[in-house]
């Protein structure tokens, strides 16, 4: 497998600790978006593309995030901490679920590698006169700035 492609789109500096957006192709046949940069305690990681865990209302059963406090749908008063039933350990709650990730650790550490040094040189980009950032929600070659891998 060669990521074939990568987008990276920059966040505000005033994103907190979320740095970039990023897109990716596999082979030139199936992308994967919504990959974020986050500025970690130790230095920049890549998050795979997540959605918030859910449960359900106890009267209504709407669908709600782990963290809701009220039903979205009938305005109950939700358990505050049914989310406990998700630790991940001691100190770590879940609360968001993969939607697409890596199934082995050289997998993960390989593409983080190349959307981290595609990310340094987006920012690197980013500091030129005329700099226009990368658009995310288009898949036409003509209207984006590409990092284009070496693999074909």
């Amino acid at each position: 497998m060669h990521l074939t492609e990568i987008k990276i789109h920059l966040c505000p500096s005033d994103s907190g600790r979320l740095k970039a957006f990023c897109s990716i192709t596999l082979d030139g046949e199936m992308v994967v978006r919504d990959l974020k940069i986050i500025d970690g305690d130790a230095g920049p990681f890549v998050a795979m593309p997540s959605r918030k865990l859910c449960d359900h209302c106890p009267r209504c059963h709407e669908k709600n995030h782990l963290r809701a406090r009220f039903c979205n749908q009938c305005g109950s008063r939700l358990n505050e901490n049914r989310h406990q039933r998700y630790r991940m350990g001691p100190d770590r709650l879940k609360l968001h679920a993969d939607i697409a990730h890596p199934v082995n650790a050289r997998t993960r550490a390989r593409i983080e590698q190349e959307l981290l040094a595609a990310f340094a040189m987006e920012i690197e980009r980013s500091h030129q006169p005329g700099y226009v950032p990368t658009p995310m929600d288009t898949d036409v070659p003509e209207l984006s700035v590409m990092f284009k891998t070496g693999a074909a």
